[in-house]
């Protein structure tokens, strides 16, 4: 899976098509992320002795194929290649060229 934490991506499709954020968690066993403020969804939560009852908002986890890199500099979604430089492997962002780690 080439999307990792902390990654900026942009979700192409779904309810929440257009929108960007942050990787919150990747889980590459599922192929799946969670991304800020993508398909949230709600979750009543039951009264307890020590806390009363709320309705809490939880993100859900996507589907990796509905998500693509967001390159921040060029402001535009691009595939993620792999390539070696100084020895080490590295990810690069395949539209502009930029090495993201």
């Amino acid at each position: 899976m080439k999307i990792k934490k902390d990654d900026t991506v942009i979700v192409l499709t779904g309810k929440d098509k257009g929108k960007t954020g942050k990787v919150i968690k990747a889980m590459p066993k599922e192929g799946r992320v969670i991304v800020e403020g993508v398909n949230v969804q709600t979750k009543h939560q039951k009264q307890t002795q020590k806390a009363p009852a709320e309705i809490k908002h939880q993100e859900g986890p996507v589907d990796v194929s509905n998500v693509m890199y967001y390159d921040g500099k060029a402001k535009k979604p691009s595939r993620i290649g792999y390539k070696v430089e100084n020895g080490k492997k590295v990810r690069y962002a395949k539209a502009t060229g930029n090495v993201i780690d």
